[in-house]
């Protein structure tokens, strides 16, 4: 038995009837990881706007964090979708399509990662990129309150 769903196709692999918290709570963690990562970015963002960071230093600093946060982000939703929360599961899916695209079609550089030195300078891909660092960070403060709403009312339940 699944703690919103009624399926019962995935209690062969974990049984999350006994203690539904544990799912909402990995979601309301990463998601507070995932706000500090994403204003970190917006950030950094603004201060190569602004001339107080290099735009080497800052491709540098942001190119190791694009995917642990892709991956994380991808296990959260699998744990959502062997948890049986289909409406939380559903909610991540444009984002984690978005990732992917976005990491697909990037330019192509020496190590991993999606900014390119010589490209975040350009005023269209810096406006694209600060844009993109707001939507997210709107996106997992909402994330985040609805997961502390899930995580209160299968503690109390």
């Amino acid at each position: 038995m699944f703690c919103e769903g009624t399926s019962e196709s995935f209690s062969i692999f974990v049984d999350f009837s006994k203690n539904c918290s544990t799912v909402v709570f990995y979601g309301y963690f990463y998601s507070s990881l995932f706000i500090k990562f994403t204003f970190s970015k917006v950030i950094a963002f603004d201060d190569l706007k602004t001339d107080y960071k290099n735009p080497i230093d800052l491709c540098q600093t942001l190119n190791p964090l694009v995917l642990p946060e892709y991956g994380l982000h991808a296990v959260l939703m699998l744990l959502f979708l062997v948890g049986g929360f289909w409406i939380v599961f559903l909610m991540n899916v444009p984002l984690l399509c978005y990732n992917i695209y976005r990491y697909a079609n990037r330019r192509l550089i020496s190590g991993v990662g999606i900014y390119d030195a010589t490209e975040i300078m350009n005023t269209s891909e810096l406006n694209k990129c600060q844009r993109e660092g707001w939507v997210k960070l709107a996106f997992f403060l909402i994330s985040f309150f609805v997961y502390l709403y899930r995580l209160l009312y299968a503690l109390l339940s």
